[in-house]
């Protein structure tokens, strides 16, 4: 009896320890979860900015019968990124919090550039390089900034350089090279009217880029065929 009874104390002892073990397990389990959901409701929310430009067709712009592919752009990693940039002093480069573009820099370009030539109806074909297109030019291009400039003032600018290259695609000769720069005032240091600006100098640049594209190929064209 001794015995039976030691081992029912023991058995009950066991168990008493089971059950502090479940439930401090359960105790760490529930502070764990608590944990997650006090830092996942601390995020702070972010708003997507898409860009929509428009380009205006020029009446000037040049009807050509070649056709062009059209690069991905290179750019530096600072730059092509999708936190929005702003530079409140020279030589510093912060980014707006809680909010984002919905696409890269070289992405929005090279969208907005390849739609403006589509849309234009002055070239008889147009496609993204690589895509199995026989074209006669590549445009190449760089974006160099993509940001929201202060320079001193008292309103941040949208602030997009880009260079360009024109190649023949038989021989990769460069036809010609121009940088283009567009500088678009905001209305006001929110971020919605910073990314308005930006929407604005994007199609402004689009539009210089592909009325100098056409009139440079057409030239280069013109001058290869009377040799």
């Amino acid at each position: 009896m001794i015995i039976s009874n030691a081992r029912r104390s023991n058995a009950r002892r066991s168990n008493a320890r089971r059950s502090n073990a479940g439930a401090c397990a359960s105790l760490v389990l529930v502070s764990l979860l608590a944990g997650c959901s006090v830092l996942g409701g601390n995020k702070t929310p972010s708003t997507i900015y898409a860009p929509q430009p428009v380009v205006t067709i020029d009446p000037a712009w040049p009807n050509v019968d070649w056709q062009l592919a059209i690069s991905h752009p290179e750019a530096p990693r600072m730059v092509d990124t999708l936190r929005i940039a702003v530079r409140p002093t020279p030589g510093e480069l912060e980014v707006y919090k809680g909010a984002s573009w919905a696409k890269s820099p070289s992405e929005q370009l090279q969208d907005t550039v390849l739609q403006a030539l589509e849309d234009s109806g002055r070239i008889p074909a147009v496609a993204r390089q690589g895509s199995g297109i026989a074209a006669d030019f590549t445009l190449l291009s760089e974006v160099r900034r993509f940001e929201a400039d202060y320079a001193g003032a008292a309103l941040p600018s949208a602030t997009i350089e880009v260079n360009v290259k024109l190649l023949q695609a038989t021989d990769q000769d460069v036809v010609a090279s121009h940088t283009f720069l567009q500088v678009v005032p905001a209305s006001s240091t929110g971020t919605a009217a910073v990314a308005q600006a930006f929407d604005t100098a994007l199609g402004a640049i689009a539009h210089d880029i592909v009325g100098w594209t056409l009139t440079t190929g057409q030239r280069a064209r013109v001058a290869h065929k009377t040799k």
